[in-house]
Formats: structure tokens, sequence, C-alpha cells
């Protein structure tokens, strides 16, 4: 492998801290007070995310949380292309030490690390499921985000818990980034660390889940969950 570069060293680390920063941006906070007029965190299970969204401001109010928490994840690929088109407008060149799909991998990671980890509610934050489904979008594609969507959506229609489908489809993230990104084990790993920190996220879930105690869609608001 060739060493890698200043420049691909700069392009990186402005991707992820981009990325990072872009993911950030607590959604979930803003809806709830600018439109709503209260604190999402002071409501449901108190998570800024698209469930409690969805429980909490309606609807509408959770609609729009996703749709811009899912936008976060597009405009990270936005964010590789704009970070290596001002870095390297040339273009990587073939014996590139990082590859495209290594910058993509990372810009998961970063927006995933972002919205987990927000440095704006005291590095807490969402469970990172909107963001990353929309970052897959751009890095593994349209078929491998609806592979990943699927797996959700039928494991949520069986089971009625969110939780479920959402800790299922993170932890088949890096089984189908072995597949999308064959070859480019810096944008599996990327992949793979972003995946298991939204299952970390999760960790409450899954004590509930084993406890029997995780609130079902459709039960009525006597526990607390996503």
């Amino acid at each position: 492998m060739n060493p890698v570069s200043v420049s691909e060293v700069i392009a990186a680390v402005l991707v992820f801290v981009t990325t990072f920063l872009l993911g950030s941006i607590p959604w979930g906070v803003i809806i709830s007070r600018v439109f709503y007029h209260k604190d999402i965190r002071n409501e449901g299970s108190g998570n800024i995310g698209t469930t409690n969204a969805m429980r909490s401001l309606g609807k509408v109010g959770g609609a729009a949380v996703f749709v811009l928490d899912f936008g976060k994840g597009l405009l990270s690929g936005v964010v590789v292309m704009a970070v290596l088109g001002l870095i390297i407008p040339e273009g990587l060149p073939e014996d590139a030490a990082l590859a495209y799909q290594d910058y993509l991998g990372l810009s998961l990671l970063g927006c995933a690390w972002g919205h987990i980890f927000s440095p704006w509610l005291k590095f807490k934050g969402g469970k990172g499921i909107a963001v990353a489904v929309g970052c897959l979008f751009v890095v593994f594609g349209v078929p491998g985000a609806l592979l990943e969507l699927s797996i959700f959506i039928v494991l949520v229609a069986i089971t009625r818990y969110v939780s479920v489908g959402s800790i299922a489809a993170a932890a088949a993230c890096p089984f189908f980034a072995l597949y999308f990104f064959w070859g480019y084990p810096l944008a599996w790993l990327f992949c793979t660390i972003g995946a298991l920190t939204v299952v970390w996220a999760h960790r409450g879930n899954i004590e509930r889940l084993r406890a029997g105690t995780e609130r079902r869609i459709g039960d009525k608001k006597s526990s607390q969950t996503n």
C-alpha cells in the first residue's frame, strides 16, 4: 500500500469533521422548540429521534424530524464530493492510499457519531437510524439501502418493536459492507464502527427487550422506550 499523502489526510479530516458537524444538528430539538414550543428531551423517552418525535410531536412533527435527519445522511455524500473536489481537484490517483470508498465509509461514521454524540447537547443525541439510512443511500447505493430498510420494515411488522428492526438493520450493516466494500478494508471498518455504535446507542432498548418491558407500536404510554 502506498503511503497516505498530506492531501489525503487533510481530505479525510475535513470529511470526518464536516460530516460530524452535519450529523450533530439536533433537528428533533429544533423542531420541537420552534414549532411545538417544548423540548422533545422532556417528552416521552427523551430521545431526539424519529420514534419519540412521532409519539411526542405527532405524525407531522415526527415526519419532519425523520426527513431532516435522513437528509443529514444524504448530504454526507455531497460533503465527500465537495471536500475531494476542493482538496484533490485533479481527482484521486489510481495509486492513492485512500480510495473514494474509504471517504464514503468515513462520512457514515462521522455523520452517525455526530448525531449520537451531538456536541450541542453535551455529547448526547439520537440513536442514529434515520441518519444512517440516509448515509447508506450514498454509501451502499439504492439497492443496499433498500435491503437494509427491508430488514427494518419486516422485523418491525412482525414484532411491532421499532428497536428490533433498528438493531437488526444496524447489525446487518457490516455484512452488507463486506459485499459493497470488498477490497476496501478501511471503508468496511468505518462502516462497522458506525453500525456498532448505533447498536450501542440502543443498549437501553436491548435491556428492556430482555426484561420484556420494551414498548411495542400501538401500546399505551405506560413505558418509555426509543
